[in-house]
């Protein structure tokens, strides 16, 4: 069958629609209703940068106005309603889903021999490993401030209680029980993890499917690689074997997407693709900001062939050779990037700081756009604590615009 031409109008709104970036919701979400939002995405990075808001608040809050920060901690360490583990990075995930979880806890067990696990564990590994499994056995759950031996240097400083306590994590013997402010404190798996989810094994091969198609329903169109790289639990190679055989059982359908310069790429599709793509509501013209880990942006090369935005998180950049700023949120309104902001919180003075802010080429600051961003700027400041927003720098266009 020739593939199913997706013009770059639809596969944006289709895109945005997937990560939840349609119509927004004012209301204060309940549990069911923020747990139904983590589903929907498919997990919540973690990340401990507080420049303006911890990335797990800010992409919830992105979607959902009402969002409140206590529900998603209650979902999290109360309700067992979400486990903390590994996607690409430190993630909130569905409890429903930590079955398929045990591949990657299988893995890491193989890793211990690494030179890097070796080094922070010193020399005694097995007692580092047995001492901090009988202490939690027997106090419950423990942080590594709970451990007197500290590391030096690299990696975070770990030592060997805390490279102990990581692995068993990473193994699936320990679990998040909770994060104190925003450290990690464990607990066995057993009485963190309900039995219903802890115990199920799935095969490889059904995880691979899951995994597949789960990330499919949420990316609404991918490759093989995009597919691979949702949830991080599959290779490559699995995931084209995958496509090729769910192909072949026409259970995916093939389509060509086109990107903001027009060029067409292949991709695949769940089937259904044009009703749903004909189901969606009008994109919204409503201004909001994004965070720099939002996994609508995740994807830099992605991002700019569906939107045409160029963006890269700038932390990790010597401050001189920056392009934009340290902490750099991108503007979304309707589905179209059409600026964004280096910001910064100063939660002691009650103050969101705008240190600069850039126009996307081809955008202009008319009164409804520049009173749409104020609006913005001012709920992202009570979100955040702040009572007013500063501007210490004038509009500007984006670099190379």
């Amino acid at each position: 069958m020739t593939p199913l031409p997706i013009s770059n109008g639809e596969a944006r709104r289709l895109f945005l629609d997937r990560h939840a970036l349609g119509p927004r919701a004012a209301h204060a979400l309940d549990h069911e209703e923020t747990l139904a939002l983590v589903r929907k995405l498919g997990f919540v990075q973690l990340d401990s940068v507080n420049t303006v808001e911890r990335a797990h608040h800010m992409i919830l809050f992105s979607r959902a106005g009402g969002y409140r920060r206590e529900t998603l901690h209650a979902l999290h360490h109360e309700r067992r309603a979400l486990f903390e583990h590994w996607t690409h990075d430190a993630s909130l995930i569905p409890i429903e889903f930590y079955p398929h979880w045990h591949h990657r806890f299988r893995a890491a067990k193989a890793r211990i021999d690494h030179p890097r696990w070796r080094q922070r564990f010193g020399p005694e590994p097995e007692k580092a490993i047995r001492n901090v499994r009988a202490r939690i056995r027997k106090e419950g759950a423990l942080a590594a401030r709970d451990f007197e031996d500290k590391g030096e240097g690299g990696w975070w400083g770990w030592g060997p209680s805390k490279t102990a306590l990581e692995y068993l994590w990473r193994t699936g013997e320990l679990a998040i029980a909770r994060r104190d402010g925003f450290e990690k404190v464990y607990d066995l798996a057993a009485r963190v993890i309900p039995d219903e989810w802890r115990k199920a094994r799935p095969t490889r091969g059904q995880t691979i499917d899951w995994a597949c198609r789960e990330a499919l329903e949420r990316l609404g169109m991918a490759t093989p690689t995009e597919i691979a790289a949702f949830f991080d639990l599959v290779e490559i190679a699995e995931a084209r074997t995958w496509a090729k055989e769910a192909l072949r059982r026409k259970e995916i359908v093939e389509v060509t997407v086109e990107g903001a310069d027009g060029m067409r790429k292949p991709a695949l599709a769940l089937p259904g693709i044009e009703a749903r793509i004909t189901a969606l509501d009008e994109m919204p013209e409503s201004l909001r900001l994004l965070s720099p880990f939002d996994p609508a942006i995740r994807d830099r090369k992605r991002t700019i062939r569906l939107f045409g935005f160029d963006y890269r998180i700038e932390i990790f950049v010597p401050e001189a050779k920056r392009r934009y700023g340290y902490y750099v949120l991108p503007i979304l309104e309707g589905d179209r990037f059409v600026a964004r902001a280096d910001l910064k919180t100063h939660r002691d003075k009650g103050l969101l700081e705008v240190k600069g802010m850039w126009l996307e080429p081809g955008m202009k600051l008319d009164k409804v756009r520049k009173a749409a961003i104020e609006d913005a700027l001012g709920e992202l400041a009570r979100f955040t604590g702040a009572d007013r927003v500063a501007a210490g720098a004038p509009l500007r266009r984006a670099r190379g615009a």
